[in-house]
């Protein structure tokens, strides 16, 4: 399969007529602290906020990458994990997962929780992200399409194949796919693995 190539959330809205969605903020802690307009939670060294990402693996171990499309405000254009977003204030995270999944790739799936922790990465003087991320992984069911709004394009890579590809090209993947999949192949991976041949 080719390697991935250089390149180059959606929330309840703050106010009656505007488009701009809302961000939970939260302590350290992942208590909740209030909300911040998505665009103004990622300006500067960006305001922490809960998040969440999803690794999507198919019945042959086969795990999903996406590019993300270039209307993005960070990272447009970077390989990446199936989705990633925000939950909308008073949703479960999960829930929120499955939700975004199902907008952005338009399948169903099934997940399980592997972990939360705290990050934060700086995308030149555009802004940075700050996120309290929950990391899920789950198995897709029916047929991918993917909404071009989102995503620009996107494959199905053995675990292996996607290591090696981070190694050789690490500057072409998002910062936190980059910590997730280390954490995921280190601790996670066997079970994964074992799932799904089950």
């Amino acid at each position: 399969m080719n390697r991935p190539l250089p390149a180059g959330a959606t929330g309840t809205r703050s106010s009656p007529g505007s488009s701009e969605d809302l961000l939970i903020r939260v302590d350290e802690a992942d208590r909740e602290i209030g909300t911040v307009p998505k665009t103004a939670g990622h300006l500067g060294a960006g305001v922490l906020h809960r998040a969440f990402s999803v690794f999507l693996f198919d019945a042959a171990g086969a795990v999903l990458i996406q590019k993300r499309a270039p209307g993005k405000m960070l990272w447009p254009g970077y390989w990446s994990n199936a989705c990633c977003s925000h939950p909308r204030p008073g949703e479960a995270v999960e829930a929120a997962a499955r939700r975004r999944v199902r907008e952005e790739l338009s399948v169903e799936c099934r997940l399980r929780f592997l972990y939360k922790f705290i990050y934060q990465a700086p995308f030149g003087e555009v802004g940075a992200e700050h996120e309290l991320c929950y990391v899920y992984a789950g198995y897709a069911v029916g047929s991918l399409t993917a909404d071009p709004a989102e995503i620009a394009d996107h494959r199905w890579l053995q675990p292996d194949d996607l290591t090696t590809a981070i190694t050789a090209n690490p500057d072409h993947f998002s910062p936190w796919m980059k910590l997730e999949w280390q954490r995921i192949t280190t601790d996670y991976l066997d079970d994964i693995r074992q799932e799904a041949e089950g």
